[in-house]
């Protein structure tokens, strides 16, 4: 039996106001599954593509930094086919961070080297062993190797995603570019494929040349400057920002790890100056700085999935800041409030909650509900309210504290997002497991 496991990426970065759950990941010393320091053996799923417009690391699949791409294990989940903890996985649970290690090894790259084919089942079905009723055997695409770039996560509830630590899902196009005795297989996929051990490793960059990409995210603005890094000889584990004469550790985007929210020289500016830590730590090409600004094309607010930027750079002593640090706003400046019909009085307070699908996939699918201020006053915080049609569950969310109990899913504001201007909006999300149904019409009260 042939698998093929088709997913889209984890969509974490979609809102206009472009106010996401923001967690340091966990350092690599705190994975549940050592990093291995030598081959490892697994099983080797594949899938189609990262989904629109981000792939778990936060680049369009058409920026990687190679065709042949692969996900990690989001989860160390043995026999939990279950459970999805919220993403990045806090230091409470971090004896369930898989290989994925919260987006930390995002960027780097892995030889993949084909190993036995199975001769009976092999499809991952939970509490089954992997090639039952049949054996493990080699044949003539064995050994064939391929260097690929990890772009994604794995978090589905099958047993090749949480009982198998080394598993691989590799990009379905790559499968028959493996190459052994200096040609490509071929014809590896589909009839020769059944899901087959591979053993891999991380290496650094093959053939690498040239300096990082810098680029802008989908929502990205002066007030929420969302980049993404790439082309890295050893991943990125890292993105410092210069402010008021200081470098500042920037957050990393959600578990997201090519993507960091970065600030300005000048608080609320649009001039940035970043430095890049790698896979090792080390601050890439001896501590070079990056210098760029908010692209004239994104106007307000970026709504390409990715704008790359020009960059100059600099090497040796700290720059000096290009402009005097003022106060940081508080929150997202408002869009125009829609105007309200004649002879109907605006209410004093009050707010809306709309809902929206923002992706899907099979088995499950990802929402926003934007929240409007549609009172006069300005308001500190707010809840809103749905109703599943069915036995959805929630699965991760973000800029919100979100709780449900049975059908019913309430979230309340976040520290920073609570406190809305008359006719501000703002955001939160969620990525859900279950059908993609409509639930009853989304409610907001004010706190």
């Amino acid at each position: 039996m042939t698998f093929s496991r088709h997913r889209a990426g984890l969509l974490a970065a979609l809102t206009a106001a472009a106010v996401l759950l923001l967690v340091v990941p966990l350092p690599a010393g705190a994975l549940a599954v050592p990093e291995p320091t030598t081959p490892v053996t697994g099983n080797a799923t594949h899938f189609d593509a990262l989904g629109a417009p981000y792939g778990g690391c936060g680049l369009p699949q058409a920026e990687l930094d190679a065709p042949d791409f692969v996900a990690l294990n989001a989860y160390d989940l043995p026999g939990d086919y279950s459970s999805y903890p919220v993403r990045p996985i806090p230091a409470s649970q971090a004896a369930k961070i898989g290989l994925w290690n919260n987006g930390l090894n995002c960027g780097r790259f892995v030889r993949v080297t084909v190993g036995d084919y199975c001769t009976g089942v092999n499809d991952g079905a939970p509490g089954q062993p992997f090639c039952r009723n049949g054996s493990w055997t080699a044949d003539a695409y064995s050994g064939a190797t391929l260097t690929m770039v990890v772009a994604d996560s794995c978090g589905d509830g099958n047993a090749w995603c949480r009982d198998d630590p080394y598993h691989l899902d590799l990009s379905t196009a790559s499968l028959n570019r493996f190459v052994r005795n200096g040609t490509p297989v071929g014809d590896m996929n589909p009839t020769h494929w059944n899901n087959r051990h591979v053993s891999w490793s991380f290496v650094p960059a093959p053939d690498y040349t040239g300096d990082i990409r810098i680029g802008f995210m989908k929502g990205a603005q002066r007030y929420w400057p969302a980049i993404a890094v790439s082309h890295l000889a050893n991943g990125i584990h890292g993105v410092e920002y210069l402010a008021g004469g200081v470098w500042t550790a920037a957050t990393m985007n959600s578990d997201m790890g090519q993507s960091y929210v970065i600030g300005a020289t000048a608080a609320g500016g649009t001039d940035f100056q970043i430095r890049v830590r790698d896979a090792a730590g080390a601050l890439i090409n001896n501590g070079r700085v990056y210098r760029f600004a908010l692209p004239a094309s994104c106007g307000g607010t970026c709504s390409a999935a990715y704008t790359r930027v020009d960059y100059t750079t600099s090497d040796g002593p700290t720059p000096t800041p290009t402009g005097t640090p003022t106060a940081t706003p508080t929150v997202t400046p408002p869009v125009t409030p829609t105007a309200t019909p004649t002879g109907t009085p605006a209410p004093v307070t009050g707010c809306s909650a709309a809902y929206r699908v923002t992706g899907s996939w099979s088995g499950g699918f990802q929402a926003e509900v934007t929240v409007r201020n549609l009172g006069v006053s300005a308001i500190t915080g707010w809840s809103t309210a749905l109703t599943f049609a069915g036995t959805q569950q929630v699965a991760s969310s973000w800029s919100a504290t979100v709780s449900q109990s049975g059908r019913q899913v309430t979230a309340t504001n976040a520290a920073y997002n609570g406190s809305l201007i008359p006719g501000a909006t703002t955001s939160w999300g969620m990525v859900v497991t279950g059908d993609n149904q409509p639930p009853t019409v989304a409610t907001c009260a004010v706190r």
